[in-house]
């Protein structure tokens, strides 16, 4: 068992700047590979980033690189996805996942543990 809770979600006009951290507790946190993903109302649930269980391979949506950075940090159990240059499109209940069955995805299923998800509003 994984449980996964994020936090840093909140309101940032256009062109801001926001740092989304996710604490990971139950298994040993290099086991496992994870991600962030959004949805936005009426959206489906899509992928932002992944990284490898070391920490050595990360992953972006299109949209997200350049823009969005993804990181890990063993000692504290945490994974946290910087984002820069948000975008009013860019708001979303965010969500991280982690992965104890394959290596990092952009598929949804693949993901078996789910944080509650943070909300990010962007202002224009």
């Amino acid at each position: 068992q994984v449980q996964l809770v994020e936090s840093g979600g909140g309101l940032v006009q256009a062109g801001g700047s926001l740092t989304l951290s996710c604490a990971a507790s139950g298994r040993t946190f290099t086991t496992f590979d994870m991600g962030w993903f959004r949805q936005a109302p009426g959206k489906e649930r899509e992928f932002v980033a992944a990284i490898s269980r070391s920490g050595g391979g990360t992953y972006y949506a299109d949209s997200m690189k350049g823009r969005f950075t993804i990181s890990r940090a063993s000692a504290r159990n945490t994974v946290y996805l910087q984002m820069f240059s948000l975008k009013p499109e860019d708001t979303a209940v965010y969500y991280c996942a982690a992965t104890t069955k394959t290596d990092w995805s952009t598929w949804r299923y693949d993901y078996d543990y789910w944080g509650q998800g943070t909300q990010v509003t962007v202002s224009s």
